[in-house]
């Protein structure tokens, strides 16, 4: 039976880039997406490797559309093993020149979009007790920056959402695996494609990574199931910064404002929030040469909890080995 992956936001950057690993590690692959022209592209280049490929056209802010991609990709494609929680979108201003239509508009493509996939994927993979849903996420989803309050706000959530339904799948002895990759900067096309509001482009400050390596680490959370993966040692820096001293986080965030823009003043960009934004499918952006393209630069849960427990093995080790000098008697005391 063909394995079937679902890439949402998957004709372009991170997206594209795990649709074509799919593919060219054997899947059948369906990317979802809004603008046509760039589906067919994708498609093209998909094809390429052999495998069965469908391309809809959906919004994913869109619960009922996303019903439908899923019922539809059963049909014509099989059982869908893994399911991949990708597309975003994002405004780049101060929070207070944000209007609530474009709070609304990020939250339902950045947050609601995974509900709605992950309830989409769960409706199939429940009653088989088989599967693997990947919500793609950002080291912005752990440690906030400023200029970056939507998505924030919406990363955070699905956080939260994806901690929940994995306790019911557990509760439900439900054996399909639900992931969130923690991802640093990535060169991808979407910081052209951004809706902006402070007078200058976006940048992505270094360290770059490339999407490869995202897509790698989120083949990996499908064929290994792993409750996070963090991907560059950004996002593993963020996550514990946050988790040691958030306040000196806060303002070692706040120091990244300027290193979010661009140099030299540039218009205002309506982006792709609304509607999409023109450009071609392609998997990187404008910042290849300062991309690092290490293949395997990405840590897991699991490897956490195994430091974690050395480190407290050799903690406890030590108390114990402290206690007992304290115990001996004297006269060793004094030989040593």
């Amino acid at each position: 039976m063909p394995r079937v992956a679902v890439v949402t936001g998957g004709t372009a950057g991170i997206g594209l880039a795990t649709a074509q690993l799919f593919a060219a590690r054997g899947w059948s692959v369906a990317v979802i997406a809004r603008d046509e022209t760039r589906l067919r592209q994708a498609e093209r280049m998909l094809t390429e490797h052999g495998r069965p490929v469908l391309a809809i056209s959906a919004d994913v802010a869109d619960s009922v559309a996303m019903d439908a991609a899923a019922a539809r990709i059963e049909v014509e494609l099989g059982p869908i093993r893994a399911w991949v929680n990708n597309a975003m979108s994002t405004v780049v201003s101060p929070a207070d020149r944000i209007s609530p239509k474009e709070y609304r508009r990020v939250t339902e493509t950045t947050y609601l979009s995974q509900v709605y996939g992950t309830l989409a994927a769960l409706r199939h993979m429940k009653p088989r007790n088989r599967g693997a849903i990947i919500q793609v996420s950002s080291g912005l989803g752990i440690r906030a920056a400023p200029l970056q309050a939507a998505y924030c706000g919406a990363k955070f959530a699905v956080s939260g959402f994806t901690d929940a339904v994995r306790c019911e799948l557990i509760h439900d002895r439900v054996d399909v695996s639900l992931s969130v990759v923690y991802l640093p900067a990535v060169n991808t096309p979407q910081f052209g494609w951004s809706r902006t509001r402070t007078g200058r482009g976006q940048y992505a400050p270094d360290p770059v990574f490339d999407p490869r390596l995202c897509a790698e680490a989120i083949l990996y959370a499908v064929e290994h199931p792993q409750r996070e993966v963090w991907v560059g040692r950004t996002s593993l820096m963020m996550a514990a910064a946050q988790a040691i001293a958030p306040g000196l986080a806060d303002r070692k965030a706040a120091s990244m404002w300027d290193a979010q823009l661009e140099d030299t003043e540039k218009p205002d960009r309506t982006g792709n929030l609304f509607e999409p934004a023109p450009g071609e499918a392609a998997v990187d952006g404008r910042f290849s040469s300062r991309t690092r393209t290490s293949p395997h630069e990405f840590w897991t849960s699991r490897e956490r909890d195994l430091l974690v427990a050395g480190v407290a093995g050799a903690a406890i080790l030590g108390l114990a080995g402290a206690a007992a000098l304290a115990r001996a008697p004297r006269r060793l005391l004094r030989r040593l």
